[in-house]
């Protein structure tokens, strides 16, 4: 099902132009924002480019992915080459995502040749071309994960997090991290810290110890490379805002989808493994009240999304 571009007499991405062209939205924080009532959810079983490709431009706020790594993991993970492909992705990204957009794209760089799925390969060859701003890279750290014989265990992951243009929205405040009431009286005394900020909470830094999910975990669904809740919250409060549009398109477990709902934010997802839906159901079913938020349409893309 084609999508047209309406963008040109859509009222929620009029406003939203008139907000960019007076320079306001990067000064605006969550409270700035209606949350609405319910979440507009999508999810579709294609091809991530043509799915991509039916999108209009510059309508999304925030793209989340976790692609994958080319580990032959199964028939989702096998590409002859993988920077190539990635690039298809990578261009059409860079042209739905709004001038205040930002993407958070996962991945390692432990893999050197042209099947590699390998962050730096993919900034290097596709950064110039496809002009995204390397604003951060994140590292995920975790204490629990596989041993090894041959290398040191790995015990991180990257993430990229690349902005359409230099007014990109980010919201801080709803990622800060508390302080102790000791750490709280030593950074009021600093006289370099602004007390109002600090007040706020601390910055969560670009590394952050986040613990992967164990074979046991209660978020578990079943995906082999399901990320956790708590790293896809901080993304999604921080570089998206409520009523803003979210899009997936790796979907995998739906971890997406499922922050997106909570935290008040539409989401379009995508994935090839039909097993995607059966997961995201499970998804579903983790969140309290679930069906009191949001409104999931499964297997057709909807416009109506856009004029949320």
């Amino acid at each position: 099902m084609a999508i047209h571009n309406k963008s040109h007499r859509n009222h929620a991405l009029m406003s939203l132009n008139k907000m960019r062209k007076d320079s306001a939205l990067k000064y605006k924080t969550s409270a700035d924002f209606e949350t609405p009532e319910k979440s507009m959810v999508c999810l579709m079983i294609m091809d991530c480019c043509d799915f991509l490709k039916m999108l209009p431009d510059e309508s999304v706020q925030l793209i989340c992915v976790d692609p994958p790594y080319n580990l032959e993991l199964a028939d989702w993970d096998v590409y002859d080459d993988y920077i190539a492909w990635a690039a298809k992705w990578l261009d059409e990204a860079y042209r739905v995502l709004a001038p205040s957009g930002n993407m958070a794209i996962f991945g390692g760089i432990q893999f050197r040749d042209v099947k590699s799925g390998d962050l730096i390969d993919m900034i290097h060859r596709r950064g110039r071309d496809a002009k995204f701003k390397l604003i951060n890279t994140i590292i995920w750290r975790y204490k629990n994960g596989m041993s090894a014989q041959r290398y040191f265990a790995n015990r991180h992951e990257e993430v990229i997090w690349l902005a359409k243009s230099d007014d990109y929205y980010f919201d801080l405040d709803a990622v800060r991290e508390p302080y102790s009431e000791k750490e709280l009286e030593a950074a009021l005394r600093d006289k370099r810290l602004n007390p109002e900020n600090t007040r706020k909470g601390k910055n969560p830094t670009n590394v952050w110890e986040i613990n992967r999910l164990n074979g046991n975990s209660k978020e578990r669904v079943g995906h082999p490379t399901q990320k956790p809740v708590e790293i896809i919250e901080r993304l999604v409060k921080s570089l998206s805002y409520p009523g803003s549009v979210v899009l997936d398109f790796f979907a995998g477990s739906g971890t997406v989808g499922r922050v997106c709902i909570v935290e008040g934010r539409h989401c379009l997802m995508c994935d090839k493994a039909p097993t995607t839906i059966e997961h995201f159901k499970r998804r579903l079913g983790q969140i309290k009240n679930s069906m009191q938020r949001f409104e999931y349409f499964e297997n057709k893309c909807i416009e109506d999304i856009f004029a949320t």
